[in-house]
């Protein structure tokens, strides 16, 4: 079947015109290549290649104007609003851009749609008279100041449209209507001009005008791509601009319509599909694809249509490696492209001028994709990792730039041009980041460490700062960071990244728009859900739907309509359709199919195949790891063994052993981040130290009440002590980390207190040590190396005479946890018996150093259970009928070595691997 572009080029070679001497105007840039290359396909001899031109192109040389980008349009427009606005009822540029945008868009419709403006501002202005919401005959200052806005944009628009005039510029809607005006004159000054107007749909009132000017001179053809079935049906929206067109144009009563084909009926393979979410949608045309490519090499016949815009990235990365031609043909809005969040860090940091910097936001700077790599040294150090780890390592949560200066002078520039003072002032911030611009690609440069997509967002970004600073130059209206971000964000939602590539050859990616006049006989359409194919009911303009109707201008519906042509228009010629919509329920859009499914089902005249989807990501079996002991693996056992293995160690092992073997095995530490708010590790170290440091010069004496009032008194000085020490640069006088430093306070005097309270019942405690450091070989037969355990006691002491071994826990603990039953049990259940092994561990090693005399007591003294006093090791019957055993003797030890040793076999033996555990 014949494109609709070579249809037309043989019907005019038929009318027997020169090619060479037409001008070909498109809907659009983007089909001029097409349209060249079918015109190479059909030429025997060798011609200058036609003027092809886009529809904008043709009507901006008509008018004589020059489009201006949307960021001068909005400064331009502050200008008019200012001159136009008593002084002290002027609104900020910032307040004032995020409504410019939408009168912009008002402007440009009316004057698309040659509305006479005195008609419409003055017909606005006497509607929001009449239905403003004060019942009272006095306006209020509120109401007032509403209705002046209303009287006022007559006077914006006038002002606005002289400047750009005056100045031969112009927004699209007013080159619009200064084409309309001159079109006599050009008429008159090309009278031997042929134009040639191809797949055409919706018409703007000006372009109505032009084209049916030219056709009534003899000045053009014209050649429509509808099908017979939309014109006939007299309420399808796809052939709703046609069917007027037809009954509204002089120029049809006398001239034939060209063309109404009969493609539509013929046979297709019609797929709708619903998957859930858009990444759903990627991975399923990914499968499309690979499928496809199998019997269609090429794929130059093959186009995704993306509803939505957002869904490229996830579509290229879902493209089957095999498929390397491709060419994508739509705009990607900046907001979206990688290097925009580098420069929201920026502003981030910068736009409150604090003097210094969070540490997560310069960790999220740093080690950003785009500036990581900068900091990369010759000795393949990285400066950005050396700052991140001496800001972990001495738990810094404010800094400033100098100190950072300080931490990387390899990189002082760098650090600089990131983190020095903007002082507020927009000029220093678009010249730092422009010059930021430069250093990423002066770096890509020289390392030959960039991608073509990688140096096109740097030059669109710079083009997008040079443009900012020029208007800012020019109209001196961004007078603060704050303001000059708010900009930058606006720009990144409106402006876009075009990519360009070559459309004769591979996979065709495009949006629905970038399909007008092209035909492929394979397409996949993503997202055609209600609210984005068709959008549906939105609605952003002042002007309200009523007016809008009244004087001729587009509302929702004929936007609707627009989108109904593209989807059946994609259909016409395609052999194979797959329609792709999202499942999952979404509070803004999702979930409902659109209606173009409906009506393809209510038509009857293809036969559609339906299906439900789940999200095609490839299943991952949960397996828990399994680590061979291997002989690396026993030999690094073996220095561990040597060097003593910790309760602390040995319990980790029980809980998980894949933990045992990262943390002895790897060596990998635990991650330390900066400890914004205390740690629970924290607190328990400074209760630890601060105890420590009360109770270690008492050792061999006995307690008295006053010494232990007098610890009392230097409470607060020694955990503001060990806070430092511990915490470092971290500050704990206020918030969240001042109730904990109160907390470690409260926790050391109610323990005294409680030490006091047993001393006044006629007790007697004796500190026999402090911080009891212990190393203990043990003998085990089945291992025919060196095995040692070691440990440190918090505290031992003699309560009345018997001995006790005292671990201190800062977390919860219960009598529960400190009980065991069989002897069997307490190296297989972490949760339930850690708390034991640990105690019994301190215990067996102070045994085996003969320190011990028998029986003795060994505990745990919770500070958040303090009620509960010291809470004793016990070794609960099996049957009721005895009593709990609470006193340790050497038949407890002797069972508990048992035990012990048998898990150390366990660790050590080279048949049984490392299994992870799964953790609840």
């Amino acid at each position: 079947m014949d494109s609709f572009i070579k249809t037309v080029l043989i019907d005019l070679q038929k009318k027997s015109l020169n090619l060479e001497d037409l001008v070909f105007i498109l809907p659009s840039k983007r089909a001029g290549i097409f349209l060249k290359h079918q015109l190479a396909s059909l030429l025997t001899t060798p011609v200058f290649v036609p003027q092809i031109i886009s529809v904008e192109e043709f009507v901006e040389e008509l008018s004589g104007l020059k489009t201006l980008t949307s960021v001068e349009l909005i400064f331009e427009l502050y200008t008019s609003y200012k001159n136009a606005t008593q002084a002290n009822a002027v609104e900020s540029f910032e307040s004032f851009s995020k409504w410019a945008q939408i009168l912009l868009q008002d402007f440009n419709e009316i004057d698309r749609y040659l509305v006479p403006q005195e008609q419409i501002f003055d017909y606005l202005k006497a509607i929001k008279e009449l239905d403003h919401w004060s019942l009272s005959a006095n306006k209020t200052e509120l109401i007032q100041n509403h209705l002046k806005f209303w009287e006022k944009l007559k006077i914006y628009y006038k002002d606005f449209s002289a400047n750009l005039l005056q100045s031969k510029k112009g927004y699209q809607g007013l080159i619009y209507r200064e084409a309309a005006e001159k079109l006599e004159t050009y008429i008159a000054d090309n009278s031997t001009k042929k134009h040639v107007f191809l797949g055409f749909n919706a018409l703007n009132t000006a372009e109505s005008n032009i084209i049916q000017g030219l056709l009534q001179n003899d000045l053009a053809h014209i050649y429509w791509d509808i099908d017979k079935v939309f014109i006939e049906d007299p309420i399808h929206d796809a052939g709703l601009f046609t069917r007027q067109h037809l009954k509204r144009w002089d120029y049809f009563k006398k001239q034939p319509f060209n063309w109404l084909s009969s493609h539509y009926t013929d046979k297709k393979n019609i797929e709708v599909v619903g998957i859930p979410k858009f990444v759903g949608q990627a991975k399923h045309i990914g499968q499309l694809l690979q499928e496809i490519s199998i019997t269609n090499k090429k794929l130059s016949s093959v186009a995704v249509i993306l509803g939505e815009e957002n869904l490229l990235i996830p579509v290229l990365n879902s493209i089957p490696k095999q498929i390397q031609a491709l060419n994508v043909t739509m705009g990607l809005p900046l907001k979206f492209v990688p290097l925009a969040s580098l420069f929201e860090y920026l502003f981030s940091i910068h736009k409150n001028n604090a003097k210094t910097f969070y540490y997560k936001d310069i960790i999220d700077l740093l080690t950003h994709p785009s500036l990581y790599r900068l900091f990369t040294h010759k000795d393949n150090t990285n400066g950005a990792d050396n700052i991140i780890e001496h800001i972990q390592k001495n738990n810094i949560v404010y800094i400033t730039a100098q100190e950072l200066e300080t931490l990387s002078k390899p990189d002082s520039n760098l650090i600089k041009l990131l983190f020095n003072n903007w002082q507020d002032d927009p000029k220093i911030a678009l010249k730092n980041c422009s010059d930021l611009i430069l250093k990423i690609k002066a770096f890509y440069d020289a390392n030959k460490a960039s991608n073509s997509l990688e140096l096109e967002y740097l030059f669109r970004f710079n083009t997008l700062f040079n443009q900012l600073t020029l208007l800012n130059e020019r109209h001196k209206y961004l007078n603060s960071i704050v303001v000059l971000h708010s900009i930058f964000i606006e720009l990144l939602s409106s402006e876009t990244l075009d990519f360009k590539g070559e459309p004769l050859e591979g996979l065709q990616i495009m949006g629905m728009l970038e399909s007008r006049v092209l035909d492929f006989e394979t397409v996949i359409i993503s997202s055609v859900n209600e609210g984005i194919l068709p959008s549906g009911k939105t609605n952003n303009s002042f002007i309200p739907f009523d007016v809008k109707i009244e004087n001729g201008l587009p509302t929702y519906k004929e936007k609707d309509a627009v989108y109904t042509y593209h989807f059946y228009r994609l259909l016409q010629r395609a052999k194979n359709v797959y329609i792709l919509y999202n499942t999952e329920v979404d509070a803004l859009k999702g979930g409902e199919k659109s209606r173009f499914i409906t009506q393809l089902e209510i038509e009857g005249i293809h036969n559609i195949k339906h299906s439900i989807r789940s999200a095609s990501v490839p299943y991952i079996e949960q397996k828990l790891k399994e680590i061979t002991k291997t002989n690396l693996v026993l030999e690094k056992l073996k220095t561990v063994a040597a060097k003593g293995f910790s309760p602390s160690s040995l319990t980790n092992y029980i809980r998980n052993p894949i933990d045992f073997y990262y943390q002895k095995i790897l060596d990998i530490k635990a991650f330390e981040d900066v400890e914004e708010n205390i740690a629970a590790n924290t607190l328990g170290s400074v209760i630890h130290n601060t105890l420590e440091e009360f109770y270690k010069p008492l050792e061999g004496q006995f307690l008295t009440i006053d010494i232990l009032n007098d610890f009392k008194i230097r409470i607060k000085t020694a955990v503001t002590f060990h806070f430092k020490k511990l915490y470092k640069d971290g500050d704990f006088t206020k918030g969240k980390n001042l109730i904990i430093y109160k907390i470690a306070q409260r926790y050391i005097l109610n323990f005294i207190n409680s030490e006091i309270e047993t001393l006044t019942k006629g007790n007697k405690i004796k500190i026999i040590a402090i911080e009891v450091k212990n190393t203990i070989n043990l003998k085990i037969d089945a291992l025919d190396f060196e095995v040692k355990l070691t440990g440190d006691v918090d505290r031992v002491d003699e309560y009345n005479g018997t001995l006790r071994i005292i671990d201190y826990k800062s977390g919860k603990v219960e009598q529960k946890n400190v009980e065991i039953i069989d002897w069997e049990d307490l190296t297989t259940d972490y949760t339930k018996y850690s708390k034991s092994f640990q105690i019994l561990c301190y215990a067996y090693m102070m045994h085996q150093k003969g320190s011990l005399t028998f029986p003795i007591e060994a505990g745990i003294i919770s500070f958040k259970n303090l009620g509960a006093g010291f809470l004793k090791f016990g070794k609960k019957p099996s049957t009721h009928s005895r009593k709990k055993e609470q006193l340790i003797t050497t038949d407890t030890l002797n069972s508990f070595e048992i035990e012990l040793k048998k898990l150390i076999i366990e660790i050590c033996n080279p048949k049984l691997n490392f299994i992870e555990k799964e953790l609840s």
